[in-house]
Formats: C-alpha cells, sequence, structure tokens
C-alpha cells in the first residue's frame, strides 16, 4: 500500500475531493445536521491523503483575519475533515490534520487554529491537543452577522492560545 500526502489550492483541488465529501456527507445527512443549514467557506487549501490511487482523506484549510476581543487575529481554519468510510481508524485524518497545522505554522503568520465539530468528535480533536473555546464566535450568513452555535469551537495553539473572549471570524464559518 502507498501513501501520499498532497497540498493544494482549495478551488483547484475541490473536483477531486467532492466526491469524497459527498460520500462522507451524502444530502439526506447534510440535511439532517445541526448545521445543514449553514452556508460555509470555501477552502484556501486542502490536504488531501491518497491510499493506492484513491483519495481516502481531506482537511479543508482556511486562512482568516478575524477578530478577538475587538482586535485583530490570523486565524488558522481547519475544516471539512472527512476520511472514507472504509479507511476510518487508520490515523489518516490525524496525518492531515497534523499536515494543516504544520502548514499554518511555517507559514509564520496564523495566530490560532480554530475548528468546530459535533459532540461525538470532541475526544478526538481534544487528543491531538485541541482545547475549547469558552466564549461566543460570530460568523456571516446570507442573513447577515449572527452567533455560531451550530457545533463546538475548539483552539490550537500557534502562536498564542485564545480560550476565551469572543471571537468573529469576519467571514463564513468553515
Amino acid at each position: 500500500m502507498s501513501i501520499e500526502i498532497d497540498i493544494t489550492t482549495g478551488d483547484a483541488a475541490w473536483p477531486a475531493v467532492k466526491p469524497l465529501l459527498s460520500a462522507v456527507w451524502p444530502p439526506e445527512v447534510v440535511k439532517a445536521a445541526p448545521w445543514g443549514h449553514i452556508v460555509f467557506a470555501h477552502a484556501d487549501l486542502r490536504v488531501m491523503i491518497e491510499a493506492d490511487g484513491e483519495i481516502v482523506c481531506h482537511v479543508g484549510i482556511y486562512r482568516r483575519t478575524g477578530t478577538w476581543n475587538g482586535r485583530k487575529v490570523v486565524i488558522g481554519g481547519i475544516g471539512g475533515v472527512a476520511t472514507r468510510e472504509d479507511c476510518r481508524g487508520r490515523g489518516y485524518a490525524t496525518l492531515a490534520i497534523n499536515a494543516a497545522i504544520h502548514t499554518l505554522t511555517e507559514e509564520r503568520a496564523t495566530d490560532f487554529g480554530m475548528l468546530f465539530c459535533e459532540p461525538h468528535n470532541n475526544a478526538f480533536y481534544e487528543k491531538l491537543g485541541w482545547q475549547t473555546f469558552n466564549g461566543p464566535v460570530y460568523a456571516e450568513q446570507p442573513s447577515g452577522r449572527a452567533q455560531f452555535t451550530a457545533m463546538a469551537p475548539y483552539v490550537f495553539k500557534i502562536k498564542r492560545l485564545l480560550r476565551e473572549g469572543t471571537i468573529d471570524l469576519c467571514g463564513l464559518p468553515w
């Protein structure tokens, strides 16, 4: 078995990852999810893991200047974490998330990482060093700016660890 990790621009890689994301989150699953009505941002970069020539895991990377307690911060978003069902439990998501964090760290512009997750994934992210953010998070939607409560916010220290306060994503969530 051969494994390859590729980091590409978000829009250019969309055709390659769309089948995986559609398989992991088919329309009926999205419709029933607490976040199914939300408009999400497009990834700036995509981490893709291929096993034997097929994409089996994806992580989106989002770069955003937002605010924390009214001060500008550079947020490195992680989203769209998906592993093909028959390939779960092999460490692919951990590998892809670590590659995304490494990319954001090496760019030297990102203050902290941020992701949003459903309760069944909390332990997974905590095991990887992500910590809960205790405070409101605001994001844009077609109807305007609103508090983002569909999933729990988690943060990761790159330059800073911001665990509480108010974050405004100054754009769509990821």
